[in-house]
C-alpha cells in the first residue's frame, strides 16, 4: 500500500512538473531559403554579382551571336565557295565556337564560385543574427530548414530585420 501511494505521488508530481519544463523550453525556426531570397543583404549580394558579371555576360552573348552569324554565312555561302576556302571557313567557325564554349564554361565556373562566396557571407551574417536573437530572447533551440514547423515558432522576419539593421 505504501509503495502504491509512493508511485501515485511520483506520477502526480510528474504530471505537475512536466508542463512546467515544457513551458520553459523555447524553440524557434528560421527559413533559410526565405532569408536568402528576401533579405536585403541577400538582394545586395545579388546586385553585386550582377554588376560584377554583367560585362562578361554581354561579351559572351555578343560572341555567341557572332558564332551564329558566321555559321549562317558559311551555310549560305558554302555552295559558291571553293573547296579550300570552305574548309578554311569551317575551321575558323570551329575555332570560334570552341573559344566561345571555353569562355562560357569559365564564366559559369567563375559565377558559381562567386555565388557560393556571397552565399556563405549571407549565411554567416544570418547565423550571427540568429545567435544574437537566441541569446537576447532566451531561446533554447533554433532550427533551420525543418520539414514542418508551426508558424508561431517562425522567427525568420526577426532575423531578416536584424540583418537589415546590421548593414
Amino acid at each position: 500500500m505504501k509503495k502504491l501511494f509512493t508511485n501515485l505521488c511520483l506520477v502526480t508530481a510528474t504530471l505537475f512538473v512536466l508542463p512546467t519544463f515544457a513551458a520553459e523550453f523555447k524553440a524557434g525556426f528560421v527559413s533559410t531559403p526565405r532569408v536568402l531570397q528576401e533579405s536585403s543583404v541577400a538582394k545586395a549580394a545579388q546586385v553585386r554579382l550582377e554588376q560584377e558579371f554583367s560585362k562578361r555576360e554581354k561579351t559572351l552573348n555578343d560572341m555567341g551571336a557572332k558564332v551564329k552569324d558566321v555559321a549562317a554565312n558559311l551555310e549560305r555561302d558554302a555552295p559558291t565557295l571553293s573547296e579550300s576556302k570552305r574548309v578554311q571557313k569551317q575551321r575558323e567557325l570551329v575555332e570560334l565556337d570552341q573559344d566561345f564554349q571555353r569562355k562560357k564554361r569559365e564564366f559559369q565556373e567563375d559565377l558559381a564560385i562567386r555565388k557560393n562566396e556571397e552565399l556563405q557571407k549571407v549565411l554567416q551574417l544570418a547565423n550571427e543574427a540568429i545567435k544574437k536573437i537566441a541569446k537576447a530572447e532566451n531561446f533554447d533551440l533554433i532550427l533551420q530548414d525543418a520539414v514542418y514547423m508551426n508558424a508561431k515558432h517562425d522567427i525568420t522576419e526577426r532575423v531578416m530585420k536584424a540583418l537589415d539593421s546590421a548593414q
